[in-house]
């Protein structure tokens, strides 16, 4: 087999669609669809890889998405400056590989993929030093009048649950995303320091981040408060508590990270994505020997042919939920494009 980081860019590469969509995975069928989050995350391991290419293939197709809802992202704002829900004038958190919405009904006002596109355009100018298309600054500047409106907004969390609650890591990937939109769009974003400040004063609960705010539960993604949305710095003593909890709660010597304690999606089991992302923060805050061995955990759990799956059943928080998702939706999936590339930054993060 080949090592696996060029088997990643590999099966990225050929499962990305001629529109630019990457498809989640070609073999879960309801992953079949682009979503903003997994997709900007792939374009920037592929720019991280020197396939540039691949990157601004996605950014045109996200641009084209986000163009033709111009109409409701207008609405949207319309209502948010009334204090009005959006209802159903938002944008959907996944597409066909066309642009088109899901039929399916799904969990989607998720506003966290928008500031995740933001923050992977501005990255994808700094690594490649080009002029972004105009089209893609317009799409940009919709989508940054939209995340502007809406931030203050209960929605669905980046795991597609809690509807209910502002969510730590939604607010600091829409921060990130407007911050880069500051630079690539030299404009300036007034309710930045609002974003901030919630941040830091009601996600932060005995001196560490909690899942969202009046919550005192750990979620693996707040690693992304500092890797990569910089929110904090990864030595911010509140970001080193945060990692602290969560190797203590949601990972077993040895083993890769758990979402949050009470995930019982097949069973709750350990997350490659989580694993490498965990790892990521580790090679920024000079903890190589750490990443190194998340990473071996990772590489251990390809299959002969190199793929990754979503998670590995071995440590479940809820054994018995494991066979109830086998029988309602089938295997593992298996690979899935976004975690493939965040093995991709892990590992190009370790290079010399």
């Amino acid at each position: 087999m080949k090592h696996l980081l060029e088997r990643s860019i590999e099966i990225i590469l050929r499962h990305q669609s001629p529109s630019g969509a990457y498809q989640a995975s070609l073999n879960f069928k309801n992953y079949r669809y682009c979503w903003f989050r997994d997709g900007s995350y792939t374009a920037y391991a592929m720019d991280r890889a020197g396939e540039h290419g691949s990157a601004a293939l996605f950014h045109h197709w996200v641009a084209g998405v986000v163009e033709a809802r111009r109409d409701t992202v207008q609405r949207a704002v319309e209502k948010a400056r009334r204090n009005e829900y959006p209802g159903p004038d938002i944008l959907h958190t996944r597409y066909d590989l066309n642009g088109n919405e899901a039929e399916e009904e799904w969990t989607n006002f998720q506003l966290d993929g928008f500031g995740t596109w933001l923050w992977a355009l501005g990255e994808h100018q700094r690594m490649t030093g080009a002029r972004l298309r105009d089209e893609w600054i317009c799409a940009a500047g919709l989508v940054a009048e939209y995340l502007n409106a809406l931030w203050l907004f209960p929605c669905y969390d980046c795991w597609e649950e809690s509807p209910g609650h502002i969510h730590t890591y939604t607010v600091a990937s829409i921060h990130a995303g407007l911050r880069a939109h500051e630079l690539f769009c030299s404009t300036r974003h007034t309710a930045l320091p609002a974003m901030k400040g919630f941040l830091l004063s009601m996600t932060v609960r005995e001196g560490r981040f909690v899942k969202y705010a009046g919550s005192d539960t750990v979620d693996a993604s707040l690693v992304a408060l500092s890797t990569p949305y910089r929110v904090v710095e990864p030595g911010d003593r509140r970001m080193v508590s945060t990692v602290r909890r969560i190797e203590r709660e949601l990972r077993r010597e040895g083993g890769g990270v758990h979402r949050y304690s009470g995930d019982t999606y097949y069973g709750g089991g350990e997350w490659i994505l989580l694993t490498a992302w965990l790892g990521w923060y580790y090679t920024e805050a000079g903890q190589r020997e750490k990443a190194e061995e998340l990473k071996e955990w990772i590489e251990r759990q390809a299959d002969a042919e190199g793929n990754l799956p979503e998670q590995a059943p071995r440590t479940l928080n809820d054994p018995a939920s494991y066979p109830r998702w086998r029988e309602r939706w089938g295997k593992i999936a298996s690979p899935l494009l976004w975690f493939h590339a965040k093995h991709i930054i892990l590992s190009l993060a370790l290079s010399p």
